[in-house]
């Protein structure tokens, strides 16, 4: 499994990217590293992302599966194309927004109605 295995100290990460047995920790014992990824450069910086591409498509010929990181970088190279995740969950608001949303369109509906007997009378 093409992972990244972090490492860099407190605030600064930096990960290597390794092939890694799914049972294994994520920082912990690797098959092979293919290369290595660092988040805080700029992301036009050729230097955030070291990776090599054969290794990683003959790993995934053997039958290797991405994480959702690697997933992104070998989107971005073309190589595989990524599924759009779909979590229709997290747009449901929390429950006491909802109920003031709920509440708020009650009201809402009420004004209107409300004001259109009063304005007819004026004009």
């Amino acid at each position: 499994m093409p992972s990244a295995s972090r490492a860099g100290t407190k605030k600064r990460p930096f990960y290597h990217v390794v092939v890694a047995d799914s049972r294994a920790p994520r920082d912990g014992r690797f098959i092979e590293r293919l290369g290595y990824f660092n988040p805080l450069l700029p992301k036009d910086n050729k230097e955030r992302l070291k990776v090599d591409f054969e290794k990683l498509k003959a790993w995934l010929a053997k039958g290797a599966q991405p994480s959702d990181r690697i997933m992104r970088f070998l989107d971005a190279e073309g190589i595989r194309k990524r599924q759009p995740r779909n979590n229709p969950e997290k747009a449901v608001p929390r429950k006491e927004r909802k109920a003031k949303a709920e509440e708020a369109a009650k009201a809402a509906g009420a004004a209107p109605a409300a004001a259109k007997p009063a304005a007819a009378p004026a004009s």
